[in-house]
């Protein structure tokens, strides 16, 4: 099991890949923030209390997408490309889900690639907190 000191080692990593990085955090499977956050220096584009909506939702998203695991294969990441930034997120073990997002110029597909080797040992290893 990772502690969430490795967890926010793993979170700055992955906001130092590109410097177009804006955030990167670890959701548990009930919606609520574990650990990473917004890069030092930005703030967030939606309020504290959409945040807390957008993770629980996101959870509920991550759970779903497994029914279909059996016949699709396993998700490895979402993306959502939006008008002012780009949204990825990694599912976990345990449901737990990784929320990265950047600036709209990034190399999304290189960017998520670079995420997914970061992470690779929480997809399958107990992450309950």
């Amino acid at each position: 099991m990772a502690s969430v000191e490795e967890l926010e080692k793993i979170c700055q990593k992955i906001m130092q890949l590109d410097p177009k990085m804006r955030s990167a955090r670890i959701i548990n499977n009930r919606g609520h923030l574990v650990s990473g956050g917004m890069k030092e220096g930005l703030k967030s584009l939606e309020e504290t209390k959409h945040d807390e909506m957008m993770f629980m939702e996101l959870a509920l998203r991550v759970r779903m997408r497994r029914d279909f695991d059996k016949e699709l294969g396993r998700v490895h990441f979402a993306m959502s490309y939006r008008e002012k930034v780009i949204i990825m997120s990694f599912p976990l073990a345990n449901d737990d889900v990784l929320l990265a997002s950047g600036e709209c110029e990034i190399d999304f597909s290189k960017i998520a690639f670079e995420i997914m080797d970061l992470i690779k040992g929480l997809r399958d290893h107990t992450t309950t907190f």
